[in-house]
């Protein structure tokens, strides 16, 4: 679903990006709100209230989110899905540079390969841009915000969507409302099936995280790591293949050197993963070992008085 959603946000023209956002935001909310009452799901919201840092951090969390939103919606719909869809590409890359930067965090060689191979990639694609791939890099930094701060909230996804969207729910509102007032809003004004479209927005912005929240309690992690490629891969392909967009020798260039770092990256993901589990197994084995009937047999009986 994230990977064909740029085949969405075009449904919704005339409405501009700013607009659009803005019924994101507040049918986001909507369609959240009816999901937590279904599950009864409300002891979350006190204990947030009573904890002003995470109150905190939700507001930056909104706030990174709006930016990474908007910049999106209006990339996809201006013609920059394949510049979209690198920052997706270079969001795990980033977000183990912010580890390092941020966090004090030590990389294994081949993660510092892979970082090296993606500030390649950047470089190359911003001489063949002729500027830096901004929209990719805000993207890919703003969404790697956004993982850290939820890192720190510690919350589940649906109850983190709607802490989020409340925060955007107000302003959103109220930039509705004004647009409305000045004659500029397109819902309502293009037709009952262009609003529909735009009520919808909540759903495309919900199913699939829901849908991510669920299969992250059933799949591996490094399993779903490799899943969450799927996203910008599908909409790299609509970029080329369905919207055309140019893609000369020297874009091919980064994009490759991107892939290479990611491959880099996953195979010393899968790596690091296989050997965790073998020392494990191993670990368990022995201890397994230590407390079998044999072993306590074998063991010499306590003598009196000891």
């Amino acid at each position: 679903m994230w990977g064909l959603v740029p085949l969405f946000w075009p449904l919704l023209k005339p409405a501009g990006a700013v607009e659009i956002l803005a019924h994101r935001m507040v049918w986001s909310l909507a369609v959240v709100g009816i999901a937590l009452l279904a599950l009864r799901r409300w002891g979350w919201i006190r204990d947030l209230m009573r904890s002003p840092r995470k109150l905190g951090l939700i507001a930056v969390a909104a706030a990174v989110i709006t930016v990474n939103w908007g910049l999106y919606i209006w990339a996809v719909n201006s013609g920059q899905v394949v510049e979209a869809s690198l920052g997706y590409f270079i969001n795990p890359l980033v977000t183990i540079a912010m580890g390092v930067l941020l966090l004090k965090e030590r990389l294994r060689p081949a993660q510092w390969a892979a970082v090296g191979v993606g500030f390649a990639a950047v470089l190359v694609l911003a001489i063949g841009y002729g500027r830096p791939p901004w929209i990719s890099l805000i993207l890919a930094f703003s969404f790697a915000v956004y993982g850290l701060v939820k890192k720190k909230v510690n919350i589940g996804g649906l109850e983190s969507l709607a802490a989020e969207t409340a925060v955007q729910f107000l302003p959103a509102l109220a930039y509705l409302l004004w647009l409305g007032a000045q004659g500029s809003a397109t819902f309502g004004a293009e037709g009952a099936g262009h609003a529909a479209l735009l009520a919808a927005t909540g759903v495309v912005t919900a199913a699939p995280l829901v849908c991510f929240g669920a299969a992250a309690i059933r799949v591996p992690l490094s399993t779903l790591g490799l899943l969450q490629y799927l996203a910008p891969t599908f909409q790299f392909l609509l970029g080329v293949a369905y919207f055309h967009e140019a893609m000369p020798p020297e874009r091919w260039a980064g994009f490759s050197l991107v892939w290479l770092a990611l491959t880099i990256l996953t195979w010393d993901a899968l790596r690091t993963a296989r050997r965790s589990r073998a020392r494990a197994e191993a670990a368990l084995a022995a201890a397994t070992a230590a407390h079998s009937p044999a072993t306590v047999a074998e063991a010499p009986s306590p003598q009196p008085g000891r």
